[in-house]
């Protein structure tokens, strides 16, 4: 996963309040749980040392997106008074969150955005199509598009002979011209979002004539076919439990593909494990991917500079200009280096494991 996203979050040269918190709306209640949340984190930044500025910039963004229902998070930076980065989680934290640190430590959204994957999700029937398309980490679509085409005799009827076999002609064509719209509409969602999976749900008469329209031209992503439609809501209600199936069971076999190669590359030598070997790596610039797994409880802490994030060590006196070193626990330091030295980022999922918990797949 591309870590650019971060970027903004390190442009702060004093201390940043980190919160990530629980924003479920499923309980008829949770307005006033997610006050409850967000005054113990803001009591826990106060303690911490975060002035009052930045917590009444933090107080104007809490509460996560309303309109959004059932589980869902927010992950906040702030530092000087001012919103660093503001962001929806797809699924709450394990559990709320606040640290001031001299760093944002956004991990935690990392982890959940590393989850997500950008998709368009397609619903087709006789009569036209539904296309949505999904950037990574985003409630609402990106793209939307409603093909009705012609509901012409479109039912094939119980006629004469002959007028039996003209309906039919015209119901195939119908139907193959209104799933070729769907097709154009499916690969310009799928280049919109840079799908990586489509998914395709509906009757399969239908579908099988989108699949002849985009075997010629297929779409930016590969295509999944699930369960459900967009007839009523039973349907879509359906395709919505079946797309979140095959997204999880997608984002696995993405998350597969990069561990199976952490494992090659390792016994290759262009793969190393361990906080002092991958951070002798970021400081080198020779990191491609960086591998944490979620819980850090364990983490040492690590020197750091604000004038060079490469550059991380234990030993203070090695790094240079004393009046720009700090220090915070290793993950937030590898992952602000890994962001800022163009490094893409993978979670290590259990039951793969490395040396601390960290491990890195090397460009050289």
């Amino acid at each position: 996963m591309d870590l650019e996203f971060l970027q903004p979050l390190y442009e702060a040269d004093g201390p940043v309040a980190s919160v990530h918190l629980d924003t479920t709306r499923s309980s008829h209640d949770a307005e006033k749980q997610i006050e409850l949340r967000w005054r113990a984190a803001r009591r826990s930044l106060a303690e911490q040392g975060a002035d009052e500025e930045t917590l009444a910039a933090l107080d104007e963004v809490v509460g996560g997106v309303a309109d959004v229902p059932g589980p869902q998070g927010e992950a906040l930076f702030a530092s000087g008074g001012r919103v660093l980065g503001a962001f929806t989680l797809a699924e709450p934290p394990a559990s709320d969150s606040a640290l001031v640190l001299p760093v944002a430590d956004p991990l935690g959204l990392a982890v959940d955005r590393d989850h997500q994957l950008p998709h368009v999700v397609v619903a087709v029937d006789r009569e036209g199509g539904d296309v949505y398309a999904y950037p990574a980490a985003a409630h609402e679509e990106s793209y939307r598009r409603t093909f009705n085409g012609s509901t012409l005799h479109i039912t094939r009827v119980k006629a004469g002979k002959e007028a039996q076999k003209s309906y039919h002609r015209r119901s195939v064509q119908v139907w193959s011209e209104n799933t070729a719209q769907a097709a154009d509409g499916v690969r310009e969602a799928a280049a919109d979002v840079n799908a990586a999976v489509v998914l395709v749900a509906g009757d399969p008469k239908a579908i099988g004539l989108l699949r002849e329209h985009l075997t010629d031209q297929p779409p930016h992503g590969r295509i999944v076919y699930v369960e459900g439609g967009r007839t009523d809501d039973s349907a879509r209600e359906g395709l919505r439990a079946s797309a979140d199936e095959a997204i999880r069971e997608a984002m696995e076999a993405a998350h597969r593909e990069v561990l199976d190669r952490l494992e090659a590359e390792t016994a290759g030598g262009r793969a190393l494990q361990g906080i002092p070997a991958v951070q002798q790596a970021l400081s080198e610039g020779r990191v491609e991917t960086l591998l944490l797994s979620a819980d850090r409880s364990g983490d040492p802490d690590l020197y750091a500079s604000r004038t060079d994030p490469q550059l991380l060590g234990t030993d203070p006196a090695e790094l240079g200009d004393a009046s720009a070193l700090f220090s915070a626990p290793a993950g937030t330091l590898l992952l602000r280096a890994a962001a800022l030295s163009g490094a893409n980022f993978t979670e290590l999922l259990p039951p793969v494991s490395a040396t601390d918990g960290v491990a890195a797949l090397l460009r050289y």
